[in-house]
């Protein structure tokens, strides 16, 4: 049997941060009413999307730390025009979120950027380019 990928957990250190930053990409994340430590969201396709604080996981994951250095995931949202890129690149920039890479046109065909979310895990935004 193959497994499916249809959950993905990221741990972050400010629910309120994280919840915030991700609705300016339009994601709408529901806190869970039993545990305000846990929230998910759920993306078209079937994919879901959960937030849990560290204080949440920690118990679960004996010996975890929060990782130093680059994002080690990327999560990789698609846009319908490189415009589209641009314009949310300089909305989340704007508004306070660090950028790791400014958009560019990639050599694989498609406009690409990146943001660090509150916790540091980086966001990729990027969109198809027109055929030249």
């Amino acid at each position: 049997m193959n497994p499916t990928l249809n959950t993905i957990a990221l741990v972050v250190s400010d629910m309120d941060a994280t919840i915030a930053f991700y609705a300016r990409l339009g994601l709408d994340f529901k806190l869970d009413p039993n545990t305000p430590e846990h929230a998910g969201c759920d993306l078209p396709g079937g994919l879901h999307v959960m937030l849990d604080t560290e204080g949440f996981r920690t118990p679960f994951l004996p010996g975890w730390s929060a990782p130093a250095g680059g994002p080690r995931t990327l999560l990789c949202f698609e846009f319908g025009t490189p415009a589209g890129v641009d314009a949310k690149y300089a909305e989340l920039v704007g508004a306070g979120y660090h950028g790791i890479a400014e958009p560019f046109d990639a050599f694989w065909g498609m406009r690409y950027a990146t943001v660090a979310d509150p916790d540091g895990n980086g966001v990729d935004l990027y969109a198809t380019l027109p055929s030249a």
